[in-house]
This record gives C-alpha cells, sequence and structure tokens, in this order.
C-alpha cells in the first residue's frame, strides 16, 4: 500500500526538492562529463593510448548506469535520501584517492567506484522523487530537474580545463572531491521521501522488460548511446589537435551541456501540451544527425556548430526519457524502470569509447570513429520509430511481446 498527501504534491516543498535534484544532476553528471578536460593530462602523465585512458570513463559510465537499476529499487523502497547520502560520501572519497593514483589502472579502481556510484545514487532516485513531488506539471518538473545534467557540463568542464592548467589534473580532483561530497549531502538534507511513493507498483519490473515498448527504448538507448560518449571522451583533444587551445577545446563539451539545456527544458514543457514520445523521437533524429556535421567539420566554429546541434538532441534525449517511462509504464515504477533502462547507457559507455579510441590509434584519424558513430546514431532513431504513445500497464503483457 502507500500514501497521498495532496496538500503536498505540487507544494512549495516540492519545488525545494526540485532545486536540489537539479543540483545533484548538476554536480554529479558535471563531473562525469568533465573528464574530457582530464583525458590528455592524463594520458600524458601516463604515457597511455586513447584507448586505455577513455577507458576510465567508459568503466565509470557503466558503473553508474548499471547501478542506477539497483539506486532507482532502493530509493522506491527506502526514498532518496539515504542513498544521495551514501553517494556523496563515496564520491568524495573517490576523486581524493584519484588524485593520488601512480597507475592508470587504478584509476579505473578509484574514479569507477567513486564516481560511478556518486552518479548513480545522485541521478535516478532524484529524478524519481522529483516524479513523485510533482503531478499536474510532472512533466515540465522532471524537464527543469535533468536540465541540471546539461548546466553542469556547461559549468564544470571548462571549470576543470581551467584548474588544470593553473594546479593540475590531481589537485583539480581533490577540490572536485570535497566540493562534490558536500553539494550532494545537503541534496540528501532538504530532500524527504515523496508524499507519492508507493510501495508497490501494480507493473512488476520483470513485466515492464518484456514489453516491446520496453525493448524500443532500450535498443535505441543502446544504440545512441555508442555514438554520444564518443564526443564526451574525444571532441576536446580532437579540438585541440585541430589547432584550440585547451579551455576552448574543453568548453565545447561544455557547450554541448548548455545546448542540451534548451532541448531539456524545451522539450519538457511542450511535452505537457503535445505529448513526449513523438518529441523523443524527434530528438533522436537531431541526435543522429549532428555526427555528420562533426564528420564534416574543418573549423573551430563548425565544432561549435556541432556541439549545439548535438547537445539540443541529446538534452531531448535525456530530458524526455523520465516523461516517457511516465506515459508508458506509469509513475509508480520510475525509479526502476528508468534505472533498468540506463544499463542500456552503460553497456555502451563500456563499448563506445575504447572501441573509439582504438579505431583512432589504429588508423591515426578520428574520421572512421565518427562515421560509426553517425551509422549508430541513425540506426536509432530507425529502432524507436515503431514506439506508440499509450500505457502499457492496461494491457496484458503477453499482447505487447
Amino acid at each position: 500500500m502507500g500514501r497521498f498527501e495532496s496538500s503536498e504534491v505540487d507544494s512549495p516543498r516540492a519545488w525545494v526538492v526540485l532545486g536540489a535534484a537539479f543540483l545533484s544532476t548538476f554536480t554529479v553528471f558535471g563531473l562525469a562529463y568533465s573528464f574530457g578536460a582530464f583525458f590528455k593530462p592524463m594520458a600524458e602523465e601516463f604515457g597511455a593510448g586513447r584507448g586505455a585512458t577513455s577507458a576510465v570513463f567508459s568503466i565509470t559510465a557503466f558503473a553508474y548506469f548499471l547501478l542506477s537499476s539497483v539506486t532507482g529499487h532502493i530509493a522506491d523502497r527506502l526514498g532518496p535520501r539515504p542513498v544521495v547520502a551514501a553517494g556523496a560520501v563515496v564520491m568524495g572519497i573517490g576523486l581524493a584517492l584519484t588524485s593520488r593514483i601512480d597507475r592508470l589502472w587504478l584509476g579505473y579502481l578509484t574514479y569507477g567506484t567513486g564516481v560511478g556510484v556518486g552518479v548513480a545514487c545522485g541521478y535516478v532516485p532524484m529524478i524519481a522523487a522529483v516524479g513523485g513531488w510533482f503531478s499536474r506539471r510532472r512533466n515540465t518538473a522532471l524537464g527543469i530537474a535533468v536540465t541540471g545534467v546539461g548546466g553542469g557540463t556547461l559549468t564544470i568542464a571548462p571549470l576543470a580545463a581551467a584548474l588544470i592548467e593553473r594546479h593540475g589534473w590531481r589537485t583539480t580532483y581533490l577540490v572536485f572531491g570535497v566540493a562534490s561530497a558536500a553539494i550532494l549531502l545537503a541534496c540528501a538534507a532538504v530532500t524527504p521521501r515523496p508524499p507519492m511513493h508507493i510501495e508497490a507498483s501494480e507493473l512488476r519490473l520483470s513485466e515492464a522488460i518484456r514489453t516491446r515498448a520496453f525493448a524500443l527504448l532500450y535498443a535505441s538507448s543502446l544504440l545512441t548511446c555508442l555514438a554520444l560518449f564518443v564526443p564526451m571522451v574525444f571532441l576536446p583533444a580532437f579540438a585541440h589537435d585541430q589547432g584550440a587551445g585547451k579551455v576552448a577545446a574543453a568548453a565545447l563539451v561544455g557547450l554541448i551541456g548548455g545546448a542540451s539545456m534548451v532541448g531539456r527544458l524545451g522539450l519538457g514543457t511542450l511535452a505537457d501540451r503535445v505529448g513526449s514520445i513523438r518529441l523523443y523521437q524527434c530528438s533522436f533524429l537531431t541526435l543522429g544527425l549532428s555526427y555528420g556535421i562533426w564528420l564534416a567539420a574543418h573549423s573551430y566554429g563548425w565544432l561549435v556548430v556541432f556541439a549545439i546541434v548535438m547537445g539540443t538532441g541529446y538534452g531531448g534525449y535525456v530530458g524526455l526519457a523520465p516523461a516517457v517511462v511516465v506515459e508508458l509504464f506509469g509513475i509508480r515504477a520510475l525509479g526502476r524502470v528508468l534505472g533498468a533502462l540506463y544499463t542500456s547507457a552503460g553497456f555502451a559507455a563500456l563499448v563506445g569509447p575504447p572501441l573509439a579510441g582504438f579505431v583512432i590509434d589504429r588508423t591515426g584519424s578520428y574520421q572512421w570513429a565518427i562515421t560509426a558513430a553517425l551509422a549508430m546514431g541513425m540506426a536509432a532513431f530507425g529502432v524507436l520509430l515503431p514506439l506508440q504513445g499509450h500505457s502499457v500497464i492496461t494491457a496484458p503483457v503477453a499482447e505487447l511481446d
């Protein structure tokens, strides 16, 4: 059974929770997606290739997307506060330890565990909490919450590059570790269990993942994320090789984050009026086509165009995913189903950047890696086209297989 307190839903307290969710996603993904700024200094210090260095990010992303299915389930049961607090401690310790490593493979453990657990605890549980605190403007609230991902990327990636230039990558990670732990603990303190929390959903996770709708969502997410993480890791190095300064190169990832905020806010609000499924599909098309711009880019200006277009599509993908899950599976299953869906991104992150790095090292060019990203992005859009905008919880699972 569960509880519902209409006086608290959409209340001022709900907006406090929304602010905490924004700050939490801002912090965890801003740190995770700033790795491109650390890529070259770490590779140079340890004498590692692109594939080995990018594996630090890949293992981390695999960890946080895979663990999101666990943290989402725990948050559904216990509420977000203990989960986010645990993530704060682990992330802070993990980044502090990363600042002390003397071998690259140790970063797979320290950074992978610290940031992996931190993101898993600070993202899905907070997004699910927002879904439980809002009713009338839920899509808008969810869009604002995930806008923190773009805001963090916009701010922290160039900040990391500037700090690295002045203080080195080790000190930067130590500063980020202390700051992230403090911010996430504050977010946990102001985020109680949602008033719309329900202990059990009529739709079990095992039923949800056997539906055709979930299969389409999962396959499309897997394909698009094989492409998505390539620029997150390699775009700063690509731009620097083309003659851009280190801060300007890192700023491209920040620009992706900034453009994604427009996609998340604009499409999240529009979804309240016209529905989320078609907008979600349009986001995939935009994201896929953007890689054609990168493939043809021969100047920093065109890389800026690529970052803006890709960021807009990426923002729609991330921003609309919770609303799509709610439309198809209901609010009560949001944490579990969203966490299960994001395991697709984890598997893609584990494979995509190291494979792209291997191809770049072997061919001496980024062309084939970008071409593969373009193909994966367009395939993701094609897979998603049959998805229909109706709830699967009102129909027997057998009818949807």
